[in-house]
């Protein structure tokens, strides 16, 4: 099949009990439209990914997982839904006739905390534009931006989105090495032997027996905290809650018993047992990331917790033979980012090749790396009391960019405005409640306690948008490091076969994601390239994002057996 140089884009979608696909020229023209059975288009698909096309549909989750269970790769695609939520939302495509309307197809939100709006596709609402329709209506909106350069970065930003769903589906099919033999000893020198019919494993038992004796409570059930604030009390224990940090201030001879329970409880739920028998098959753990499942545009997984791996596991996560594991990770992502944000040459200067904390002490900016820490979290995150309020004046003085960029983010969002990462990812709107609230307190009839509760909210909306500015930020550094590298890996092909499924039985590939974390399992013989590819498109990802501004953002690199053994 030859590349046609006026099609831009192969659009797919379902037709029936068959394939449609239509191509696209860059403008949205319509050139050409074939069908095909459902059971012929991998095949083709594998053929004409030969010509390096750019694939639309309507998700990647819908669409990729089959090519790659048929060995097939995509290089390049634009996921419509990711794409048409950011390009709706955007505040630079205000005017357009997308922007603020509803999404192509229903979007279920579960919005529990402002930093966590989770989507999920479900049936489409009535008139529904077909792909290729929605498609047009990206284009033209994304034409319209008047500005070059927020059209040029919103651009990225979409390519960067519909890069990170491809390595999303990719990490899910290729999965994250797992030794079960290990994981399970791990669990039964961590927990003791397994309860034969699901109750708790013997070390924790032990420890329950232990905290009932130690507060005279023989039926105390330690997993129900209303039982367990009620027997803390009858000791003599006040406290409001059975929280670990509070329950550490409290000198008792049943609290080291109580909180070493919590732990081990802790990993029994979330990586048991029952999350091994449940998740790991066939040496793999395969984790189902949601791109762009939080509203500053970081993931969330939909099951079996992968952004929360314990170190008491990690050791399970070990390479296949022959193969290494390649773990890497950016050093202090969001002040970095920050500093790139703001322009602030002080703050890019002080991390220059080193750890930023230190450099900050070593510029007598703070007197120990903990305040350096503390002082960070409190201007990205609005902390106001505490180590972290103390030492912010002094960064006030050294960075007054990069403070004055979230102050004013924070100003924004306290004044029920919108503000946008760097390419282009806008936060929302608070909510009506929130709008009524504000209102209720302006009003000459207002009360004292009315002005207390909009007080409050306005800042905790006003933290939201400080940090969504760099956290949101720091995702499109992430997602533009993943799709530089994901390409890199592929270049890395060898002779030699792994136990990796196909498309990746013979190259380096990612098999992990953390926010600023990248895991690549690699042939041995090219696990050294792997980690410069790793280093490589950091830096580039860096130049995408702010040019020659002389931010950097240094890696910590190993290339190990198992994952414990990175850190």
């Amino acid at each position: 099949m030859s590349a046609d140089p006026s099609v831009a884009y192969l659009v797919l979608q379902r037709a029936g009990e068959a394939v449609q696909v239509s191509s696209v020229s860059a403008d949205g023209s319509l050139l050409e439209v074939r069908r095909m059975p459902a059971a012929q288009w991998p095949e083709w698909a594998a053929a004409a990914e030969r010509t390096h096309p750019r694939w639309a549909w309507r998700s990647t989750r819908a669409w990729y997982p089959e090519l790659l269970h048929r060995g097939i790769r995509v290089e390049r695609c634009v996921d419509l839904a990711l794409c048409g939520t950011i390009v709706r939302g955007a505040a630079v495509t205000s005017g357009t006739a997308l922007h603020g309307a509803g999404p192509a197809w229903k979007v279920v939100l579960d919005v529990p905390a402002v930093d966590q709006a989770l989507f999920a596709l479900e049936e489409a609402p009535q008139n529904e534009p077909d792909e290729v329709e929605e498609l047009r209506g990206q284009l033209d909106a994304i034409a319209s931006v008047a500005d070059p350069v927020a059209s040029s970065r919103l651009r990225l930003l979409l390519a960067a989105e519909s890069a990170g769903a491809l390595a999303a589906a990719e990490m899910q099919h290729a999965g994250i090495p797992w030794r079960e033999d290990v994981h399970d000893r791990l669990l039964t020198e961590a927990l003791g032997a397994r309860n034969a019919l699901g109750g708790r494993p013997a070390r924790m038992e032990d420890l329950v027996a232990q905290i009932r004796d130690g507060l005279g409570a023989p039926s105390l059930n330690p997993d129900s905290p209303g039982d367990l604030v009620k027997a803390l009390r009858r000791a003599g224990i006040n406290t409001a809650s059975t929280r670990a940090w509070e329950l550490r201030e409290v000198k008792h001879p049943a609290i080291p018993a109580l909180l070493e329970y919590k732990k081990l409880s802790r990993l029994h739920a979330a990586n048991g047992w029952t999350w091994l028998s449940t998740w790991v098959h066939d040496g793999r753990f395969r984790p189902d990331y949601v791109p762009g499942g939080v509203v500053t545009g970081r993931w969330a997984t939909s099951g079996g917790g992968a952004l929360q791996l314990p170190k008491q596991v990690r050791a399970a996560v070990v390479a296949d033979p022959g193969w290494k594991l390649v773990v890497a990770d950016a050093a202090q992502l969001e002040p970095r980012i920050l500093a790139g944000l703001a322009h602030d040459a002080s703050m890019a200067q002080a991390g220059a090749g080193r750890d930023l904390y230190d450099g900050l002490v070593a510029s007598g900016v703070v007197d120990s790396r903990q305040h350096a820490k503390v002082g960070m979290l409190a201007a990205m995150y609005g902390g106001t009391t505490g180590d972290g309020a103390r030492v912010l004046p002094r960064l006030t003085r050294a960075f007054p960019r990069a403070i004055a960029l979230v102050t004013a983010a924070a100003q924004a969002g306290e004044r029920g405005e919108q503000v946008s990462t760097l390419l282009g990812r806008t936060s929302p709107l608070p909510s009506e409640q929130w709008i009524a609230e504000q209102r209720q307190a302006s009003l000459p009839s207002a009360t004292t306690e009315h002005e207390r509760r909009a007080r409050s909210q306005a800042r905790d909306w006003g933290r939201f948008t400080r940090n969504f500015v760099v956290q949101g930020t720091a995702a499109e550094w992430a997602l533009c490091w993943m799709a530089t590298l994901r390409n890199r890996l592929v270049a890395l092909h060898t002779d030699e076969r792994g136990r990796a499924a196909a498309p990746f039985g013979s190259s380096p590939h990612l098999v992990y994601f953390l926010h600023d974390e990248v895991v690549v399992h690699a042939p041995e013989s090219v696990a050294e390239r792997a980690a410069d590819a790793i280093r490589d498109s950091a830096t580039e990802a860096g130049r995408l994002l702010f040019g020659s501004f002389p931010v950097t953002f240094p890696l910590s690199v190993a290339v190990v057996d198992s994952y414990d053994r990175a850190k």
